[in-house]
């Protein structure tokens, strides 16, 4: 009788493990859909925007030195 149940208890557990990859794999797939949207809506906007989201502007002060002589 134990061999039973552990035989039940192993499909179960393969069905399970089965389940959770399909589960896995569909979720990794949605990701791979939303990035790839993302990074083409990303793209659109660098290229409307010239590339100039997202980046800092630097301000270069020229000092001169002047020498006390």
């Amino acid at each position: 009788m134990g061999a039973v149940v552990s035989c039940i208890k192993s499909v179960l557990r393969a069905i399970g493990r089965a389940l959770t990859a399909i589960v896995n794999g569909i979720a990794g797939i949605i990701m791979a859909i939303v990035n790839g949207i993302a990074n083409v809506f990303n793209i659109i906007i660098n290229c409307l925007t010239c590339g100039r989201t997202g980046r800092r502007r630097t301000h270069r002060t020229h000092t001169r030195s002047t020498r006390v002589m």
